[in-house]
């Protein structure tokens, strides 16, 4: 049997509910790339913490990239991800990608989907912190707000008003 093409328009982005069986990857990929910006937190806590994540809707929520039923990337919405930047609230956090899945648009599809549901939920900006996809947000609408030092990774705050109409990605559900 072929394989289907690994085009966008095969990809759908489904909100998590906390038993998907989906959870424990995501969280694996997320901690992976992120567990040196939360020290102590091991593998085992970051799932109990996505899983605590997902839900019905709102602040917090988490999203998977799915091809078929084969997750291709991640992002979620969450209240609070910088633990000393608790005046900013929400965030657009764990967005990842496989490496095999980037430069097709998956990454942009997860991000404007976090931004519909902050907008659906009574929210006029979002927030995110990233040390190297600056380029990418910037492309999406997302404007600096502060350079600094995170546990030691130069990163970027950056804010995006969802108020805004969003430009170049139709969101489909």
């Amino acid at each position: 049997m072929r394989k289907p093409p690994r085009r966008e328009e095969n990809i759908r982005i489904a909100r998590l509910d906390s038993d998907s069986p989906h959870v424990a990857l995501l969280a694996k990929w997320t901690h992976a790339t992120w567990g040196h910006l939360h020290p102590g937190r091991s593998l085992d806590t970051a799932i109990a913490i996505l899983r605590d994540e997902c839900g019905a809707g709102g602040v917090p929520s988490v999203f998977a990239a799915l091809h078929g039923d084969t997750p291709v990337g991640t992002a979620s919405l969450v209240a609070d991800d910088m633990s000393d930047r608790r005046d900013l609230t929400p965030w657009l956090a764990s967005v990842f990608v496989p490496p095999e899945w980037r430069g097709q648009g998956v990454a942009s599809r997860l991000v404007r989907r976090v931004e519909q549901e902050a907008q659906a939920h009574g929210h006029d900006r979002l927030y995110l912190y990233t040390p190297d996809q600056q380029r990418l947000y910037r492309q999406l609408g997302w404007r600096d707000l502060e350079a600094r030092d995170y546990h030691g990774e130069a990163v970027s705050i950056m804010r995006r008003d969802v108020s805004m109409p969003s430009r170049n990605i139709a969101i489909t559900r």
